[in-house]
């Protein structure tokens, strides 16, 4: 066994890190104040003229497409990479997950892409020029998928699509979905879900309400009124988007880890910096031995975090089955963050609480991850029903 990262992970990790610090955070502020002044608005919080100067900049420094085969014009590097990159990447507020193309979204549309569905959706995503959304959640059917109730009905040789949406990250700047429905209600699950690849303005899609949510979230509501979809949009096989589907959420759920590492990471090295510059009583608050358990359990827990993560990463790429860890690493990450900042917050007082620093910023978008891609509770149970009908893995 080698826990070191290969010498080509460790200069990946380099480059983002100075990336973060020379390109990103010295925008944290803008983002701050937009995110205070757009109020119930959709306004981007990065301005996009300024997105697409980052984003090229990321595009020069070899940060953009980690995980796009070569053969597309991407630098086909490993699950592994993608991770270690995106944990240096959220030492910054910006970029919920860092650059396009949507990372699970790859691995999905490469293995499943068809015909003309490659030149009309796969090579445009993957070079960055489209922007994808995933539909799932409905109002009543977030992580329990069975209580699904958009329809696609078979007719006339075509596809009719009816139903409903909700918390769709990017919907209304998408240039084209991927929706999940159902097509036999009474297989459900299994056999009876397919997915679609439609145009983002096709006719009978609506995205009428966007929800105020902290921080970059910003999801909406779509509505499909009698869409009509052709028998090459549909992603895969016809009652066969479970098991792709699974896949996508795993890697999403990596990817929110790897999140959580590189914020809490950020606010433990702020901790330590604020430790030693100031005193109270005359006496530095390193000397306090409540702040020097906050940063030694800081570390601990960001440490165990990030090992368990690697892993996680490591059987990605030699495709071992994941579903039950990614769910231990997802709810492990997520709850491990929120402990952090607060301490961070509380080693800096007053200062803490204000918009001057990040920390506000990262205790509000934190808890989110403890919902979305299924919440803590969720993931406890498929953790616990995995070792309770398969036993320990060791």
């Amino acid at each position: 066994m080698d826990f070191q990262l290969p010498e080509e992970l460790r200069m990946m990790r380099e480059t983002a890190a100075r990336f973060t610090t020379r390109e990103l955070i010295p925008h944290e502020a803008l983002v701050i104040r937009r995110e205070v002044e757009r109020g119930f608005s959709d306004t981007p919080l990065l301005p996009p003229e300024l997105e697409q100067q980052i984003m090229d900049k990321a595009r020069a420094a070899g940060l953009v497409g980690l995980e796009v085969p070569e053969s597309h014009g991407g630098l086909g590097l490993s699950i592994l990479a993608k991770c270690v990159v995106v944990e240096q990447l959220k030492h910054s507020i910006l970029f919920p997950f860092g650059f396009a193309p949507n990372f699970p979204d790859v691995f999905m549309l490469l293995e499943n892409c068809r015909g003309d569905q490659i030149e009309k959706y796969l090579k445009p995503f993957l070079k960055g020029e489209a922007q994808s959304c995933i539909a799932i959640t409905e109002p009543g059917a977030g992580s329990d998928v069975s209580g699904m109730q958009m329809r696609a009905v078979r007719k006339e040789g075509k596809w009719i699509l009816n139903g409903s949406k909700i918390y769709i990250t990017h919907a209304r700047y998408a240039d084209f979905m991927i929706v999940v429905t159902l097509t036999d209600p009474e297989k459900g699950t299994r056999g009876g879900m397919t997915t679609f690849l439609l145009d983002a303005k096709q006719p009978g899609i609506s995205v009428p309400s966007a929800y105020p949510t902290v921080g970059d979230y910003q999801p909406y509501e779509i509505h499909f009124d009698n869409v009509v979809a052709e028998d090459h949009q549909v992603l895969g096989q016809v009652g066969q988007a479970f098991a792709p589907l699974q896949g996508r959420l795993g890697l999403r759920r990596m990817e929110i880890a790897a999140t959580c590492v590189g914020l809490a990471t950020r606010c433990l090295k702020m901790m330590i910096e604020q430790a030693k510059l100031r005193q109270t009583f005359g006496v530095p608050l390193a000397d306090r031995q409540a702040v020097q358990w906050w940063i030694a359990d800081s570390y601990r827990d960001i440490e165990l975090t990030r090992l368990a993560l690697y892993k996680l990463a490591w059987d990605l790429d030699h495709k071992n089955d994941v579903r039950r860890d990614a769910s231990m690493v997802k709810v492990q990450a997520t709850e491990m963050v929120g402990v952090v900042v607060d301490r961070a917050m509380q080693l800096f007082g007053g200062m803490g609480m204000t918009k001057a620093l990040p920390l506000e910023y990262i205790s509000r978008v934190v808890r989110i991850y403890r919902v979305v891609e299924g919440p803590s509770e969720v993931h406890r149970w498929v953790m616990a029903r995995d070792l309770l009908k398969n036993g320990l893995p060791f």
